[in-house]
């Protein structure tokens, strides 16, 4: 109550001052926002038209707030006079801090003693004085920038890094803070002098120039400098041209254009050089995303290379592979349909462009019916799919399948899920090879129906140990009933070379992973699911299962693990005891001799100040496959040495015939609020064509809010 009658008494107090003046005044202030005056005491001089405030003023001028100690305004001046524990607060976010300030009315005119800025990234300035201006712009003398805080000690260290000035300019307008005769100190020593530097305002958060060069160096590209220019064409696009200069080879130009709409997202990018050999090489990664309505969208990715060691030699990727994809979709209700085409290039040396296929079209569609009486449910599956190549089969293909499911509730809580489905399958293809007949090629038609019968039960049991721990076991049968039918050789295999079996998909009808080979004859599949689960989080799970086929069906390869009757059992455990201890088991076992046939294991252990990560993969090489048979184990171990510091070192090893080391990386950090230093050393032991071995070290230091500086060198040779 006590303050809010001064604050009606300021307010009064101001208004008689106003209407006491002379005209002039009096007519500026009618069209200004009046000054709303809170303070512990408040006087009035009539005589000279000024207010005096002392005792916790607080000042309001539309936005901007003034916090003071004492203030006094001359209403003939229309002066504002603030001194002791000074404090501004700005419609932006930044916080003006001061001994003494002297503004107009509007708080956007005057001069500042002893000014520290906090800006509203955190960052801070400080001056011995300054003077604003339209309240837009301040000039400052003998100024210094730091984002940092507490990088710097408690003992009372300088600043980790900061930026010093004969004169800082803060343009509010323009979004910029320019430094005039600048060095940088970096712990309390200077490393570097600029007549003039600037940077974009924490407001901004794209900006027209220069981004911080890049310096680099190799052994096949030699000593390398990168100067990326940006450019902000729009708020909702922008380029950025990136030139690359090399001391072996030549120019390196690349480019990125990005736009985003309401409704499209663009995304180009691309690269070019004449090398040494004056051969022009180059790339191109473009991606766009249209949404025509809430139903229909379409898009497409371009990714193609002049050659196959091109991004690897230059350093712009490491893909084993280039999709280019165009499609459209379509969504509606429970219904979905999509058409697309693909154009693939390999970058391997296995690689055969004649043999790789072109895709066009591939349609599919797919409708899920509305749940009826009994929770009866229907589908439809339908897909055309067409593959070309220069050298090779070519093959057309269309399938429908159309299905009934029911699930079912029964008295002890375990449900049943009954389902029959219809599939029919159309070929046409030209130019496939003759089984058993050395040279021989066919051209023709073929096809086959496929029906299906599927019953599945499970029944989940759950128990309470205490208030702790939930136990939850669930065995599951499954059982598949169709003709048995084998796989017609004149049939392309396209999509159904490679057979992964593990648990996640020892309950699906058809254990083939695509459509051109279908699993035939009656089989069951069981397992048990079991887990323990603690109510701070902590968890144990366990997982085994096998299928069993009444009639031996020869389409599976040797090895896949289903080339027999009884197929290999298929076992997953997971244990998290607490957050710094995971450990995950994947296994698929021969049924014979319980040996092993595919293993997965990964380990992770320890808190953030010392973690261990462990991949382990092993499986044998399935019949028929284009990829071998593997042994490989992955480590990282990851250490957080303080509060700024950390470390890591991560290896790949081969464990297959004498085994060899793929690669090697150490890397340490050290982050703070504002400042980030990163070295790697890495170790590639990659090769392919005029790609070798490869050594490299990479340093990197961001100064937050202001940029990053890169370089480093690589060694290639074995």
């Amino acid at each position: 109550m006590k303050r809010t009658l001064k604050y009606l008494l300021a307010w009064v107090a101001l208004v008689m001052a106003v209407v006491s003046s002379g005209g002039a005044n009096a007519q500026n202030l009618d069209t200004a926002q009046p000054l709303l005056f809170t303070a512990d005491k408040l006087t009035h001089d009539r005589e000279l038209g000024v207010v005096t405030a002392s005792g916790n003023v607080e000042i309001s001028q539309k936005e901007r707030i003034l916090l003071a100690d004492t203030v006094s305004y001359s209403e003939r001046q229309n002066i504002v006079t603030a001194s002791g524990n000074v404090t501004l607060l700005e419609p932006s976010g930044d916080v003006l801090f001061a001994e003494h300030m002297e503004l107009t009315g509007d708080f956007k005119d005057g001069t500042i003693r002893g000014l520290r800025i906090r800006l509203s990234d955190n960052a801070r300035i400080a001056a011995s004085g300054a003077r604003r201006s339209r309240g837009v712009r301040t000039e400052m003398r003998n100024a210094v920038y730091s984002p940092c805080d507490k990088c710097a000690s408690e003992t009372g260290d300088p600043l980790l890094w900061q930026l010093k000035a004969v004169k800082v300019v803060h343009d509010q307008e323009k979004k910029v803070i320019e430094y005039r005769d600048a060095w940088m100190e970096f712990a309390g020593i200077p490393v570097a002098y600029t007549p003039y530097f600037s940077h974009p305002d924490p407001t901004v958060k794209r900006k027209t120039g220069f981004l911080t060069p890049r310096l680099g160096g190799s052994t096949t590209l030699g000593t390398s400098i990168t100067t990326p220019y940006y450019i902000a064409l729009a708020p909702n696009r922008d380029i950025t041209i990136t030139p690359t200069l090399t001391t072996k080879e030549r120019l390196l130009l690349e480019g990125e254009y990005r736009e985003l709409q309401r409704d499209q997202r663009f995304d180009a990018r691309g690269s070019a050089t004449y090398d040494s050999d004056n051969e022009f090489r180059g790339h191109i990664n473009t991606s766009i995303r249209h949404d025509v309505n809430d139903s229909w969208r379409w898009g497409a990715d371009i990714k193609r290379s002049t050659d196959d060691t091109y991004l690897r030699r230059y350093r712009l990727g490491s893909q084993n592979s280039l999709n280019t994809r165009l499609f459209a979709e379509a969504f509606r209700g429970r219904d979905y349909a999509s058409a697309d085409s693909y154009l693939y290039q390999g970058l391997r040396v296995s690689d055969d462009p004649g043999t790789t296929p072109i895709v066009f079209p591939m349609l599919e569609l797919n409708h899920v019916g509305e749940p009826g009486k009994y929770g009866v449910n229907t589908s439809l599956d339908a897909s055309l799919l067409a593959l070309t190549r220069t050298h090779g089969t070519d093959t057309r293909r269309l399938s429908i399948k159309g299905g009934i499911g029911m699930p079912y509730f029964g008295p002890l809580g375990d449900v049943i899920e009954l389902s029959a489905t219809l599939r029919g399958d159309l070929y046409h293809y030209a130019s496939h090879p003759i089984e058993g007949e050395a040279g021989g090629y066919d051209t023709g038609f073929e096809g086959r129906v496929y029906p299906l019968l599927t019953a599945g039960w499970r029944l989940p049991l759950s128990r309470r140990h205490g208030s702790s721990i939930t136990e939850i076991m669930e065995p599951a049968v499954a059982v598949f009933v169709s003709p048995n039918m084998g796989n017609s050789s004149t049939i392309p295999n396209e999509d159904s070379i490679e057979q992964e079996f593990d648990e996640t998909n020892l309950f699906s009808p058809n254990k083939f992973t695509g459509l051109d080979r279908v699993e035939g004859g009656t089989r069951i599949s069981y397992g048990l699911r079991w887990g323990a689960y603690g109510a701070k989080g902590g968890s144990t799970s366990f997982f085994i299962g096998q299928r069993y086929r009444f009639r031996r069906d020869d389409s599976f390869p040797d090895a896949s693990g289903l080339e027999d009757d009884f197929s290999d059992l298929v076992a997953r455990v997971r244990i998290r005891p607490d957050k710094n201890l995971s450990l995950a088991y994947k296994t698929r076992i021969d049924k014979n001799d319980l040996s092993p046939r595919r293993t997965e294991l990964n380990l992770a252990a320890g808190p953030p100040a010392l973690n261990l990560r462990t991949n382990y993969v092993f499986f044998d090489r399935q019949e028929g496959s284009e990829f071998g048979g593997r042994e490989e184990i992955q480590g990282q171990i990851s250490t957080k040495l303080n509060r700024l510091w950390r470390a890591g070192f991560a290896s790949r090893y081969n464990l297959e015939g004498e085994g060899e080391l793929r690669s090697l990386g150490l890397n340490f950090t050290y982050e703070c609020e504002c400042f980030v230093f990163n070295v790697s050393l890495r170790r590639e032991f990659y090769e392919d064509r005029d790609l070798k071995p490869n050594d490299s070290i990479l340093f990197r230091l961001t100064f937050k809010t202001l940029g990053d500086i890169q370089t480093g060198v690589s060694r290639s040779g074995n």
